[in-house]
């Protein structure tokens, strides 16, 4: 698959990075050598690069666009990124992605108006940021909570601590083929499990199940997480794009309090967001009285949302020691993610993982219409639908020869979710949720999509 990267900045090179795991054939164009040399001379990517600038119809011929499959614009520039979407698009690019900053934009009733100046998708990070933000403050007992196919699944990352009564019990015994939820993954320190039968869970272990809205609460019974209290008012530090983002996104029976630190910022916020729940007051957050001050101690949530990876991290620590249950980061270096885990910070953000988990579904050939990428496990989780004749639908799931680091977790059929075992037939229209590492999602292709060639071409396929 052939791929161009307009724009090396931090998403354009996160996306290189995720993108060249693939063995796909990647060029990446920026006018700047300096950003495109840290690239090619680190030896950790397998592309090349034009130095021109991404708007150029020059450096777009340069790169092969009329052979790509997928052009992705992510300059800090929106207009250039529309701009550039459409000179790919006129000149053969097959499908288009841009990153714009206006929320407007997003709106799913401008859709269509973007697709006919050939755009297929666009991708506003602060706001992708925001939505899970607010699922996170919406279920505090969850890492990580994720609605798919509008809620007919539940997908939840669960910390395990000692009051879970899962704990050393194999999966053989905790998910029996007519158990309510399903354990896809578990992270245990640094390393992402999808496990087997005699697995067990650990106490630490970051458990992922798959369930139905029904029972949420048995599951939160069985991870001992009754006691966490409901989010009625969070502590927001930082008034940034994501910050705006989450208060126009709030439920109307969640208050904010957002402490900035820059009095212009203050007055810009107050502006913006007219609303009686929302709170901005001039302070830092990262002083300890500041947010004693402020009340921390009767907030059941915080949220450190500043473009200082470090400072969010240690003020997530602070208002932890100062008894708020629930902390959400933004970590923008992808080298603290692990150490705001091990460091049990609840919540972790990073709007890169969160972009290219929405443009990496685009590079997918059989029929997916939602896809995630779970920060804090190195992995994807997708919602891929079968179609008629597709592989998926050809035997029991015990008879399929999945890749090994993947695990499907799910199924939705006419609209109505349910776990997946091995005695499980896949259906034709079947929405089926599928969990998995180190980029092996894309390896499921093949599963879903139309068989080409007949019966002996499928054969072939099953074989291999």
């Amino acid at each position: 698959m052939k791929i161009i990267i307009a724009g090396a900045g931090a998403v354009g090179t996160h996306l290189a990075q995720l993108l060249s795991r693939d063995a796909q054939d990647i060029v990446v164009i920026d006018e700047s050598q300096v950003k495109t040399d840290k690239l090619t001379d680190s030896g950790n990517y397998d592309l090349m690069t034009v130095n021109l600038s991404p708007s150029s119809i020059a450096a777009m011929k340069e790169s092969g666009v009329q052979h790509a499959d997928l052009f992705i614009a992510v300059t800090p520039d929106e207009a250039r990124n529309i701009t550039c979407c459409m000179l790919a698009h006129i000149l053969g690019a097959r499908k288009t992605v841009a990153r714009v900053d206006n929320a407007e934009y997003v709106s799913p009733q401008y859709i269509e108006i973007f697709q006919r100046m050939g755009i297929d998708s666009l991708i506003y990070p602060e706001v992708l940021a925001a939505d899970e933000i607010v699922e996170g403050l919406k279920h505090s007992w969850v890492r990580q909570y994720w609605e798919i196919h509008e809620g007919a699944l539940i997908m939840m990352g669960i910390k395990l601590r000692e009051t879970a009564t899962i704990l050393d019990k194999s999966l053989r015994e905790l998910c029996p083929p007519d158990a309510p939820y399903h354990i896809v993954a578990i992270k245990r320190g640094n390393q992402t499990i999808i496990p087997g039968g005699n697995d067990e869970l650990q106490l630490g272990d970051i458990a992922y199940f798959i369930t139905t809205r029904k029972y949420i609460s048995f599951i939160r019974e069985l991870v001992g997480k009754e006691d966490y209290p409901d989010v009625k008012r969070v502590m927001v530090m930082g008034g940034g794009r994501i910050s705006v983002q989450l208060a126009r996104r709030k439920p109307d029976w969640l208050s904010m309090k957002i402490v900035e630190r820059n009095e212009e910022r203050c007055y810009q916020l107050n502006e913006i967001l007219e609303n009686d729940d929302i709170v901005v007051i001039h302070g830092d957050g990262r002083d300890t009285d500041t947010l004693i001050d402020e009340g921390i101690r009767k907030f059941q949530a915080f949220a450190a949302l500043t473009p200082e990876t470090e400072t969010n991290i240690l003020a997530c620590l602070a208002a932890k020691r100062l008894g708020v249950r629930k902390t959400v980061a933004l970590v923008e270096n992808t080298d603290y993610i692990d150490m705001a885990e091990k460091l049990d910070i609840g919540t972790i953000i990073n709007k890169k993982s969160i972009a290219a988990g929405h443009i990496y579904r685009m590079m997918l050939d059989a029929d997916v219409t939602t896809m995630k990428s779970l920060t804090i496990a190195n992995a994807d989780v997708a919602e891929f639908v079968a179609l008629e004749g597709s592989l998926i639908t050809q035997g029991l799931i015990r008879e399929q020869r999945f890749p090994k680091g993947v695990s499907l977790g799910g199924l939705i059929r006419d609209k109505i979710g349910m776990p997946i075992n091995g005695s499980t037939q896949i259906q034709p229209g079947d929405s089926v949720v599928v969990f998995a590492i180190d980029g092996l999602v894309k390896q499921m292709d093949r599963f879903f999509r139309k068989p080409e060639g007949g019966l002996i071409a499928n054969i072939i396929n099953r074989l291999t």
